[in-house]
């Protein structure tokens, strides 16, 4: 019996027209996995898009290579095409004329023949994909808007499905899970190296190695084992750049950012003896640091290396545009993020998961805080 790995090798060889995805609320190790498989699809000659749903290019992976080639949405359309048997009969000339509600054909026969009903026959093809690969990526749902407006086309195309998560739906026709991994820029890299290891160059390696980084927070957390180490130092011989990488996602915050940082954490508060941690941001803080929402996604993954007993963090947002306060959550153990928001409307994963409200930020802090902690008191000892 195949492996997936040969299954995936087989699979890929065969395809023509590829698309590379990962979910809308991305981890670092799901981005830089992703560009590393597409450069190495790329180096093989296959035709290949990228695409997330709403995809802005973040200032802290800008130093990938080809990140600008992420699509935010997916353009792909369906044929109708209409058939016309000619083993008997020639065609002499054809021509179209187009009406206000619908499209005439002219086919004029040679020689004087008739062309009959039975000779025409019509059907569609398929999408401009022969294949579809997920990164770090639970399930289709966490897709967002890329697979709610593209259901059709994500059960009629072959998918391989790649990741290191426990949680992972398996849901692809090819599942490469390895959970031992300490991320899934290791399972591809086990990967590409029994495909075509001659293919790996530095730039492919520096987005392995990026994605290893990210999602170890410079290999402070996870499940690190002498084979992640190995991966990181043959990775580094293939050429990544390991200290750029560093740089950027580790040393590499402006003035700004460092402010907004500090008025989260003298914000800082928590309950249920620290397993519920949040912090806040409103307009006034924006506007002293002059920094933007956007700078402050990273600080809720520095609190779960630096505050391990935290299984639920919360940071309350005022948008500076319209004063709505934008809620992210982030769970860890064993709760749902993307559950545990549903009754306000919010949308992610089953570890990150937001939702917009037009409530103050008193009572929505108030009103948060209690449902999470209703969650955790539910939760088995």
């Amino acid at each position: 019996m195949r492996t997936a790995e040969q299954q995936i090798i087989d699979t890929v060889q065969k395809a023509q027209n590829i698309l590379i995805s990962f979910k809308e609320n991305y981890t670092g190790d799901a981005l830089a996995s992703a560009l590393a498989l597409y450069l190495f699809f790329k180096k093989i000659g296959k035709q290949t898009h990228i695409a997330a749903a709403h995809f802005s290019q973040p200032p802290l992976f800008s130093f990938l290579p080809h990140i600008q080639d992420i699509r935010p949405e997916l353009k792909t359309a369906q044929k109708f095409v209409i058939s016309l048997a000619t083993d008997m009969i020639n065609v002499k000339e054809i021509s179209y004329h187009r009406l206000p509600d619908k499209l005439e054909f002219f086919i004029t026969p040679d020689n004087g023949s008739t062309f009959k009903h039975e000779h025409i026959s019509s059907h569609t093809t398929g999408h401009d994909y022969d294949l579809i690969v997920t990164v770090g990526t639970p399930d289709l749902e966490s897709l967002g808007a890329l697979y709610t407006e593209n259901s059709d086309f994500f059960f009629s195309v072959p998918m391989i499905n790649i990741d290191h998560h426990p949680d992972n739906e398996e849901y692809g026709q090819i599942n490469c899970i390895n959970i031992t991994a300490l991320a899934t820029a290791q399972v591809l890299f086990d990967l590409l190296k029994n495909f075509a290891p001659a293919q790996l160059d530095e730039h492919i390696a520096t987005c392995l190695l990026t994605g290893l980084i990210s999602e170890s927070k410079s290999f402070r957390v996870g499940s690190l084992t002498p084979h992640s180490l190995v991966a990181a130092s043959e990775l580094v011989e293939l050429g990544a750049e390991r200290e750029r990488i560093v740089r950027h996602l580790y040393q590499h915050r402006d003035l700004r950012t460092l402010k907004l940082w500090g008025r989260v954490l003298a914000k800082l508060d928590n309950q249920s003896e620290g397993k519920i941690i949040w912090s806040s941001l409103n307009k006034f803080d924006f506007d002293k640091t002059g920094g933007t929402p956007a700078q402050v996604d990273d600080v809720i993954e520095e609190l779960i290396v630096n505050v391990p007993e935290a299984q639920i963090i919360l940071l309350f947002i005022e948008q500076p545009a319209n004063q709505h306060i934008r809620v992210s959550v982030r769970t860890t153990k064993n709760i749902n993020a993307l559950d545990a928001v549903k009754n306000f409307g919010g949308s992610g994963d089953k570890n990150y998961a937001s939702f917009t409200s037009d409530k103050t930020l008193a009572e929505l802090e108030t009103e948060v805080i209690a449902h999470f902690k209703q969650k955790l008191e539910k939760l088995p000892i």
